[in-house]
């Protein structure tokens, strides 16, 4: 029998759990900005070469994860994403805020899928708004 201090719990346990959404890799030397435009609460930061999003101010959403034509976001509830959240993290507050679409970085279709790509993240913030 399930006791009301059990279902508590759960609810408890079940609130507890946020989640965001982070960008990857894939991002950097390409910056597309299609899901900066669709996000409804403002969360991306633009940096030099990449965009982070704000996990502390994403809403879990998703309406940016399939707008990125890079395939970039992605849930931090995948399998080694903390690197990544950490980077999110650490840039969202140093980065100015973007939120609407600019062209891709030159040569971004080239990028797109490159592996290796980190040692090319610069910590240098883009424009913004």
């Amino acid at each position: 029998m399930v006791t009301d201090s059990a279902i508590q719990a759960k609810v408890v346990e079940k609130t507890e759990i946020l989640m965001t959404y982070v960008v990857v890799e894939n991002c950097i030397k390409c910056k597309y900005t299609d899901c900066v435009e669709v996000c409804p609460v403002d969360c991306f930061y633009e940096g030099e070469n990449f965009l982070v999003i704000n996990p502390d101010e994403c809403i879990d959403c998703g309406v940016c994860e399939p707008e990125c034509p890079a395939e970039a976001i992605l849930p931090d509830t995948e399998d080694g994403i903390e690197k990544w959240l950490e980077i999110n993290q650490k840039y969202s507050e140093v980065w100015p805020n973007i939120t609407g679409k600019k062209e891709p970085m030159d040569g971004a279709d080239d990028q797109n899928g490159k592996a290796g790509k980190e040692a090319d993240l610069s910590e240098k913030p883009g424009a913004g708004d």
